[in-house]
């Protein structure tokens, strides 16, 4: 009988080893919280006119906040988000220009626009005094 209470007891203290493994269920749980959030918020921060921009290897650019022009492929032109035609779009940049000094500007024209197209928007804006003028392209991959 003796025999049988060691036995007993080594058994009991080997059912009670303290647990070494994590429950990641709470942190799955918060995981999945936030990759709705995300999923969500997303799509709404995103702002601005669509184009398919050519794609050149070069570094981007660092400056604070230029002032973006955009030219799509039907013609239309947008100073930041702002529609304006063709036969106003000197009047603007000189408002642009008077109340920006030194304003750079970043010019994104579709792939498909011809040559002259976006030659008149730089005539414009060398006519409006603007000569710090970046193309944007897309990367290539």
């Amino acid at each position: 009988m003796a025999m049988s209470m060691s036995t007993r007891s080594k058994s009991s203290r080997a059912r009670y080893t303290p647990m070494s493994e994590m429950n990641i269920t709470p942190f799955v749980d918060v995981m999945l919280v936030l990759l709705i959030i995300f999923m969500v918020a997303a799509p709404m921060m995103t702002q601005g006119v669509q184009v398919a921009l050519p794609k050149a290897d070069a570094k981007p650019i660092e400056q604070d906040k230029p002032i973006e022009i955009t030219l799509k492929s039907d013609g239309t032109i947008f100073v930041g988000s702002a529609l304006v035609p063709m036969e106003s779009l000197l009047d603007r940049l000189q408002v642009v220009q008077e109340n920006r000094e030194n304003a750079s500007i970043l010019l994104r024209a579709d792939s498909t626009m011809d040559y002259g197209s976006v030659m008149k928007i730089m005539a414009a804006l060398q006519a409006a005094g603007m000569v710090d003028v970046g193309l944007v392209t897309a990367p290539v991959q």
